[in-house]
């Protein structure tokens, strides 16, 4: 059990805190960086990053019980956020819920031009850790069972927050290997797995709240 819920924790967590995917995006907006301050960056992101994750992760259940929101409600609008995300990778564009507004981008822009520090905003949110992040570890985090269970959470967590701290570390040596195909096939074949997951969040959440439907 605690091996498939480590697999599933896996996929879904890399699918969509991909640090290869990110990788553009990053170096995009540390490209005034020399390489020492682009390290920093990278070490201060992934800092950040693993601070937020932990806080949904200890917290998220908390806080939906607090606005009164069910996990099961939770579980089908984090569905829908996630299916379109994914929709975007598979078409090649970028989700506002992921990559956030043209006005967001736009002030992206600008932080990044005024040499202002991008680690936390956008980088870590709502970059890698944003809606869709958010939604996939309270919904993956509330379907684990018992501790080994909540152990393989935090272990496939874990790894795709070393994962990212060592790709955004080395982002240059990595961005100058990686083709723009290379690039393209991963974003689809995540964009494809993060459907599937959407799609299973919603239909489980429909289920439970209506399981005269499941008959």
């Amino acid at each position: 059990m605690a091996i498939a819920v480590l697999v599933k924790a896996l996929g879904a967590f890399f699918a969509i805190m991909n640090p290869f995917v990110n990788l553009p995006l990053f170096l995009s907006l540390t490209q005034d960086q020399d390489a020492a301050t682009q390290r920093r960056t990278a070490v201060r992101t992934t800092i950040s990053s693993t601070i937020m994750c932990a806080v949904v992760l200890l917290l998220g259940a908390t806080i939906l019980r607090f606005f009164g929101i069910g996990v099961d409600d939770f579980r089908i609008a984090g569905g829908i956020v996630l299916l379109i995300i994914s929709l975007s990778m598979l078409h090649g564009s970028g989700s506002s819920a992921h990559e956030g507004s043209a006005q967001e981008k736009q002030q992206r822009d600008v932080i990044a031009g005024d040499g202002s520090d991008i680690a936390f905003y956008p980088m870590t949110f709502p970059i890698l850790v944003g809606p869709g992040t958010i939604a996939t570890i309270i919904v993956i985090q509330s379907q684990a069972r018992g501790l080994d269970g909540h152990a393989a959470v935090v272990a496939a967590l874990a790894a795709v927050l070393i994962a990212l701290g060592i790709v955004l570390y080395f982002s240059a040596s990595i961005g100058a290997r990686m083709s723009k195909t290379m690039r393209t096939i991963m974003t689809r074949l995540m964009g494809m797995i993060l459907a599937s997951i959407a799609v299973q969040m919603i239909v489980v959440g429909i289920q439970h709240l209506f399981p005269g439907l499941a008959r």
